[in-house]
């Protein structure tokens, strides 16, 4: 019945993350009714995204490729490039938007580093699946330069991130780091990037030693 482009473009979207099926036609049935304009913006950031966009060679956040002045100079985003922010202070976080979320509330001036997930065995996830050997590499990297860094564990309050933030204070405790987390104030199961600026302040502010 539906025209084979439109069963195609159903059947991509519905490959996106909280995208079932009936969202889906929804939404490549709007598509379809919107202007063509909205459907050229839409593919051709698409087209572009992956070739503009990469990981921070630093924090492992997003990172612009523009920012990149040669072939040999590595990738940095605009916080890890930013001589004004206090980069002996790392906010260790799952996801990218759990960092951007941290960064609305106004409340932490110090650098980050994106996990880019959380220790959860029941979904065959390890921590040689995060980015935490990284992690190890950039403290190693300030300690070999006599830097005392603070490591603010701000992975969800939830029983996987907790069992993150438990993993990571036992790993890096022996290399003199000040370890703290973030305080309560989240509710347990949330996901920091959807809680509001003033709590993910308070417990920022709040934190304490791990």
């Amino acid at each position: 019945m539906l025209p084979k482009s439109l069963k195609k473009l159903i059947n991509s979207l519905s490959k996106l993350p909280g995208i079932g099926p009936k969202t889906a036609q929804r939404l490549a049935y709007f598509l379809l009714q919107s202007h063509r304009s909205l459907a050229n913006d839409i593919g051709d950031t698409l087209l572009h995204i992956k070739d503009e966009v990469t990981l921070c060679s630093e924090c492992n956040s997003l990172a612009d490729m523009a920012n990149k002045a040669s072939e040999e100079e590595p990738i940095v985003c605009g916080i890890c490039n930013n001589g004004r922010r206090d980069h002996q202070t790392i906010c260790v976080v799952e996801h990218v938007f759990d960092a951007e979320a941290i960064e609305r509330s106004g409340e932490y001036a110090g650098v980050y580093h994106v996990l880019h997930g959380r220790i959860a065995p029941l979904d065959d996830v390890t921590p040689d699946d995060l980015k935490i050997k990284e992690l190890v590499e950039r403290i190693k990297k300030h300690n070999a330069r006599g830097e005392k860094l603070e490591i603010i564990l701000a992975t969800n309050p939830s029983s996987e991130g907790e069992t993150t933030a438990f993993y990571l204070q036992k790993l890096l405790q022996p290399f003199g780091v000040k370890i703290t987390r973030i305080a309560t104030g989240i509710p347990i199961g949330a996901d920091i990037e959807y809680a509001d600026e003033v709590t993910l302040g308070r417990a920022i502010k709040g934190r304490q030693n791990y």
